[in-house]
Formats: structure tokens, C-alpha cells, sequence
């Protein structure tokens, strides 16, 4: 098992940055993969980014060229969030694939807005 708890989130103007970190209870090299996802009112939670044990990561195409998933030697994982716009505010949940099994932290609101 895996616990996750993410922070960074938090109000941001347009065009401004966010980095928002993951600090899991276990060495990240343990884990399968890690992730972020997010989620509005009424939508399914959907794919930001994901890194994989070996390194290989994976964005959606919305945030392709803003956004920058990253770990460290440690137990945290991070999203470095570019060129914010109000259609990225949402709940941001950092998740972790041990073993097959999905694990997620509490969530972090994010708003972009003037």
C-alpha cells in the first residue's frame, strides 16, 4: 500500500505557474507508476500526466508544452504547471499503480482566475 499527500495548490492569475507536489509514504522507485489527475463538478476524473518507473511519461494533449511531471531519488513526485488558464482549474489528485492496485491522495484545488 501506498499512501499520498499532495500541496502546491492554490488561486493563480492566467498565464501565472503552480508547482504542485506529491509526498508519497513509500520510495518512489517502488512504485509502478505516478500520477496526476484532476477533476471538475460534474466530469470524469481525466489523465494529466503520468511517469512511469523507467521515466517514460505521458501528458494529455491539453496540457502538452505547459505541463511538466518529475520526481525525485525520494518519495515525491511533482507537477510544474505553465501557462495557466482558467480551463485548468480543477481538484488535482496525485496517484500511484503498485502492483496493479490505484491509490489516491486527498486532492489539491487548483483556480485560475483574474
Amino acid at each position: 500500500q501506498v499512501q499520498l499527500v499532495e500541496s502546491g495548490g492554490g488561486l493563480v492569475q492566467p498565464g501565472g505557474s503552480l508547482r504542485l507536489s506529491c509526498a508519497a509514504s513509500r520510495y518512489i522507485f517502488t512504485i509502478d507508476d505516478m500520477g496526476w489527475y484532476r477533476q471538475t463538478p460534474g466530469k470524469q476524473r481525466e489523465l494529466v500526466a503520468r511517469i512511469a518507473r523507467g521515466g517514460t511519461t505521458t501528458y494529455a494533449d491539453s496540457v502538452k508544452g505547459r505541463f511538466s511531471i518529475s520526481r525525485d531519488n525520494g518519495k515525491n513526485t511533482y507537477l510544474q504547471m505553465d501557462s495557466l488558464s482558467p480551463e485548468d482549474t480543477a481538484v488535482y489528485y496525485c496517484n500511484a499503480n503498485l502492483g496493479g492496485n490505484d491509490y489516491w491522495g486527498q486532492g489539491t484545488q487548483v483556480t485560475v482566475s483574474s
